[in-house]
């Protein structure tokens, strides 16, 4: 029977706090209560599931997950990969830590999904993952690429490797090998990004104690042949780790453009040693530059060596026989019509993929995200670097010109407080944003997502 007003226990009113706070002027005090109204810290995230409707990315995330529900009660797979993918850019770098927006009542409504998982729900959902139901979900990556445009020079594939360092070490994968601590427990991911998109388009987790070139030729071929046709690598950068001949080989056979930094072995050092009329000098004061002839026919061996005292902050390698200078060795198979010079700086650029290794690092949580099984790791990886690739294509939606990394999105578009309600069974999402010129901001941002492509940039993000 319906209860009356008077009827039954009276639930206790709330108790308010009153807390002092030094003030400007005199003291002061804050009093400190509860309400029960829908607030979400993350009401920005609204914006990123609408751009994931407009890519329809539940149906191609659908996809690529090998899962099905368990159970009637079971969350859809995918609602429990996009509560991930939500949690990762809200600033969970554990799984654990994604569980706990479990707490903010209105965040699986802004992101669209059942529920946020919870840690153990997580644990279950990537524990089915084995290595080869993983490689479905490393081909978001190839979709991501296929929404870029068509460059007529074609891309830049910049190839690196790096160590996730483990120290409690009991992780499938992790084994010691070289950081830059040291010999430690870790792993040793692979990773290929294109240099001018700014996005990662393969990435190949392997045990701590594998060298950087193992697997590296087998990585590039699956990588470039499965690359969608509009989308062309027009030259290919990696460290000396990746020079080997393999690698080499497979670039030339493929018709591909590389630019590599060489090792200076025993004949390369020679040539360092040699004396002043060996050596070009160059529009670059203190730089100079000798080519050398190589036994393959189309490969060209560049060495460079910049004046210490001239150029102090110069990156290279110290000889003890060739003191006051540093040395640099290049090997690639672009045609003469390209200056050593131009060699050199058109390498340089390869850093860029040190950003991007920085940004999944840090940002995208992947030194801390790790699982006991190999194949769960990978996985979880692979959700986080497509994270990454939407949040480019986020950008580039809105018209961005210059890159923002996760903490710029975060502190401008996704962490907005807002009220979650529901007026004549419709939802409302109030953003807590004040001042007429924010407001403007944020009505240019609905008002792009809106539109069709290709209208006019929204004023950047980091301003």
């Amino acid at each position: 029977m319906k209860e009356t007003a008077g009827s039954g226990p009276r639930p206790e009113a709330d108790q308010t706090v009153r807390l002092e706070i030094d003030a400007t002027e005199g003291s002061s005090s804050i009093r400190i209560g509860f309400t029960d109204q829908r607030l979400t810290a993350h009401g920005g995230m609204v914006v990123w599931s609408h751009f994931l409707k407009q890519k329809s990315f539940r149906s191609v995330l659908r996809q690529h997950l090998p899962h099905r529900p368990t159970s009637p009660n079971a969350y859809e797979p995918t609602d429990t990969a996009l509560g991930f993918l939500g949690g990762i850019l809200s600033g969970a770098d554990k799984l654990s830590r994604v569980a706990w927006l479990r707490s903010d009542p209105a965040i699986p409504e802004v992101l669209g999904i059942e529920a946020i998982p919870s840690e153990s729900s997580l644990s279950r959902f990537f524990n089915e993952f084995t290595r080869t139901t993983t490689e479905h979900l490393g081909r978001l990556h190839r979709w991501a690429v296929e929404q870029l445009p068509c460059r007529q020079e074609g891309y830049t594939l910049d190839l690196d490797s790096w160590s996730l360092l483990h120290e409690d070490g009991h992780q499938e994968g992790v084994a010691p090998g070289y950081t830059r601590k040291g010999i430690k427990p870790c792993q040793r991911p692979l990773v290929a990004a294109l240099a001018e998109a700014k996005m990662v388009a393969g990435y190949r987790l392997r045990p701590g104690n594998t060298a950087c070139v193992n697997g590296a030729d087998e990585f590039l071929r699956e990588l470039i042949e499965g690359l969608p046709t509009h989308i062309r690598v027009g030259l290919v950068r990696a460290d000396s780790g990746f020079s080997s001949a393999k690698v080499l080989e497979l670039l030339e056979s493929l018709g591909r453009s590389y630019v590599m930094s060489y090792a200076l072995r025993r004949p390369v050092q020679a040539l360092c040693r040699h004396d002043d009329s060996e050596w070009t000098k160059t529009e670059i004061d203190g730089l100079e530059v000798q080519e050398v002839e190589q036994d393959e026919v189309g490969r060209r061996l560049i060495v460079i060596r910049q004046h210490i005292k001239t150029r102090p902050d110069c990156g290279g390698k110290l000889l003890i026989d060739a003191p006051g200078y540093k040395f640099q060795a290049l090997i690639t198979n672009l045609s003469s019509n390209y200056d050593p010079l131009w060699i050199w700086r058109r390498y340089n650029g390869r850093a860029e993929i040190e950003n991007r290794i920085k940004e999944l690092g840090d940002q995208f949580g992947i030194k801390r995200l790790t699982c006991h099984a190999f194949a769960a790791t990978q996985a979880v990886h692979h959700l986080a670097i497509v994270a990454h690739n939407l949040c480019v294509l986020l950008q580039r939606r809105l018209g961005q010109l210059e890159h923002c990394q996760l903490q710029t999105l975060r502190w401008r578009l996704f962490s907005r407080a807002a009220v979650w309600s529901r007026a004549q069974g419709k939802p409302h999402l109030k953003l807590a944003v004040q001042g007429e010129a924010e407001r403007h901001w944020w009505r240019q941002i609905l008002a792009k997502l809106s539109a069709p492509p290709n209208c006019n940039a929204v004023a950047s993000l980091s301003a």
